[in-house]
């Protein structure tokens, strides 16, 4: 695949006490009003994410247009499962609304954190959202015991298939533990309700302990997935995979090189696609997880 960067888009400016930096994992969607909604996840000044928006022209994504004074998704209410953060998995239209489904993640004793999927709807084209419940829709199970996020979610002819990291363990290096994940799919009749396993469908190569955050688009009679992968000498980078029943894959070049210099010299990551009038454009994220906000790229050939 061959790209045309276009540059950094966004990143917050500090002035707002619940977006002090970063924007997280950005997902891109043509808004009802003709521009591009980019939502992702903004972090206070203690780290914690909420989830918010940008809008951007289509005919220039780099040109931001308007963004969200107050989240329209915020943290769960204390003791919940999204009570230490949100960030978004994806969100698809159904019965005239939009349903976001996003990671809520939680502090325990004994581990790093846990993280699981909530589901909340909008009935104001995407202002805010609001909780369908104040439990997970895809819970902890025997195949997931500390992560089961769900980052894309396409119709089928008899309902929908979501594509998933899953964590069951965690990697030590130097001394801290990281949450090592694969990715998986499952399918469903009801948004709200997801079976407690799926199927293994692309997982860690190498010295990659973590693949995860799936994004699945049909493009060109094919299925293209978007990853991103961590690896034990410290790389975070984006790649992409190729299927055509969704469950086989078959690992490519992305072609989204690092910089030289700048917010996204030193990783890649969260890349998600939207097509707008026959150009297609990936936001992504740079240098540390996101802190550096986000990007955009334009593809030019694949």
């Amino acid at each position: 695949m061959k790209w045309r960067k276009l540059g950094l888009v966004f990143f917050p400016d500090g002035s707002l006490p619940w977006a002090r930096h970063s924007a997280l994992t950005p997902t891109p969607i043509l808004h009802h009003s003709g521009c591009i909604r980019v939502y992702a996840g903004f972090r206070d000044g203690g780290g914690v994410s909420r989830i918010g928006w940008v809008d951007v022209e289509p005919a220039n994504p780099t040109r931001v247009l308007r963004v969200s004074r107050h989240p329209a998704l915020d943290i769960g209410s204390p003791g919940t499962f999204d009570d230490n953060g949100v960030i978004l998995g994806d969100i698809v239209r159904h019965e005239n609304r939009l349903w976001m489904f996003y990671v809520g993640f939680q502090i325990v004793a004994k581990a790093k954190f846990l993280a699981f999927s909530g589901l909340a709807q909008s009935d104001d084209a995407g202002e805010t959202f609001v909780r369908v419940q104040s439990t997970p829709v895809m819970d902890r199970s025997p195949e997931g015991c500390y992560i089961r996020a769900i980052h894309s979610v396409l119709r089928t002819p008899t309902g929908w298939r979501a594509y998933y990291a899953v964590g069951n363990k965690w990697q030590q290096i130097q001394g801290h533990p990281y949450p090592s994940y694969f990715t998986a799919c499952v399918e469903t009749h009801a948004l709200e309700s997801w079976p407690a396993a799926g199927i293994p469908c692309l997982g860690p190569v190498g010295d990659e302990y973590r693949l995860g955050r799936p994004r699945v688009y049909a493009l060109k009679n094919r299925l293209l997935m978007l990853f991103t992968a961590g690896s034990i000498s410290g790389s975070y980078l984006a790649g992409c995979a190729e299927s055509i029943d969704g469950i086989q894959w078959r690992r490519g070049e992305l072609g989204l090189p690092l910089s030289t210099d700048g917010w996204d010299s030193q990783a890649l990551s969260y890349p998600a696609i939207l097509e707008v009038e026959g150009r297609v454009f990936v936001f992504y994220n740079g240098n540390d997880m996101g802190r550096t906000g986000f990007g955009a790229a334009e593809l030019l050939d694949w």
